[in-house]
């Protein structure tokens, strides 16, 4: 008993600390260089390396909903293209700053809102749904576009990931303020709110939930339509900081999401996550691609240690989960 006691302790401690000592082992293992060590160390980087985890640490949010759901959505990349291209559509038709932004984020929502309504009231599965929404989000960025960047005009949604004073930290863009509002939100859904408790469920296990009442399907399609805001409003910072629409961004973003997600401390089982933990595993993802620009790594060499963080999170993963079941 005191063993299995243990055990549990240990796993926990694990998925608090777990992912903080991974963050400080990649910024020590990029320090050790004496070569970027000066560049890397400093403010003006961090500010750098913060600004670049906005689109992933908002994504991440949404997928922290619902990968402790015991779902997963791989459209994230696609809508984050076509949001953006929305948003900029908006802005060269002359529409205003709010219109556009609250476009950009309905459309989001509104495809979470479907991809809910397929898994949740049809049944279907999660993997299967999102990845064809991928291709219908990317075909449709590609035809609103007429396959082309969009270039949007001068306007405020620019100031969300605008650096000023580059060789200080502060002030930080407002997207990261933005980010963290959003993160102290998203706690207090998942850990104060009757729904946050069914998503626990839902992801703990389905049909115990669906027998004590819960309706399941209309869950689905709430938490579905929650992660698609939080798509949208990463669709408004990617097309903040790159000052158009592409509909041919952010392929394979949403990897990095997933993976800040798992390194982060939740299970792709279900059932366990945290927003802290997936807030530091976007951080480490960002300073995984900051130092191997400081290193001069080619993107290939990157897209190489991206894919291998990933194998060994899922790994960690299945041995929480192995050593829960024993326990």
């Amino acid at each position: 008993m005191r063993s299995a006691q243990h055990v549990s302790a240990l796993t926990r401690f694990i998925n608090v600390v777990g992912p903080f000592l991974g963050l400080l082992l990649v910024v020590g293992l990029f320090s050790l260089s004496p070569t970027i060590r000066p560049y890397f160390l400093t403010g003006a980087n961090f500010k750098i390396i913060l600004t670049q985890t906005v689109i992933v640490a908002i994504g991440a949010l949404g997928m922290t909903i619902i990968i402790v759901s015991a779902g997963i959505d791989l459209s994230v990349g696609s809508v984050v293209a076509l949001t953006s291209v929305v948003g900029a559509l908006a802005l060269v038709k002359g529409y205003s700053v709010l219109v556009a932004a609250c476009c950009t984020v309905a459309v989001g929502a509104s495809i979470g809102a479907v991809n809910g309504f397929v898994i949740g009231g049809l049944r279907m599965m999660p993997f299967i749904v999102t990845l064809g929404m991928m291709g219908v989000a990317r075909g449709t960025a590609k035809w609103l576009s007429g396959s082309q960047t969009v270039n949007a005009p001068e306007s405020g949604i620019n100031d969300l990931m605008a650096a000023s004073n580059p060789n200080q930290l502060f002030p930080l863009p407002l997207g990261v303020w933005i980010t963290v509002c959003l993160a102290v939100l998203t706690v207090l859904l998942m850990r104060g709110t009757v729904f946050g408790r069914y998503i626990f469920a839902i992801g703990a296990n389905e049909s115990a939930a669906r027998l004590s009442g819960i309706r399941v399907g209309l869950c689905k399609v709430a938490i579905y339509t929650v992660a698609g805001v939080f798509v949208g409003v990463s669709g408004l910072m990617q097309l903040s900081r790159l000052t158009q629409g592409d509909p041919t961004g952010a392929v394979s973003l949403e990897l990095d999401i997933i993976a800040a997600v798992v390194i982060g401390g939740a299970s792709l089982n279900g059932g366990s996550g945290s927003v802290l933990g997936s807030m530091i595993g976007a951080l480490i993802m960002a300073v995984l691609r900051n130092g191997s620009n400081q290193m001069g790594w080619p993107t290939y060499m990157q897209e190489i240690i991206i894919g291998s963080v990933i194998i060994f999170a899922v790994g960690i993963d299945q041995l929480r989960q192995r050593a829960r079941s024993r326990s």
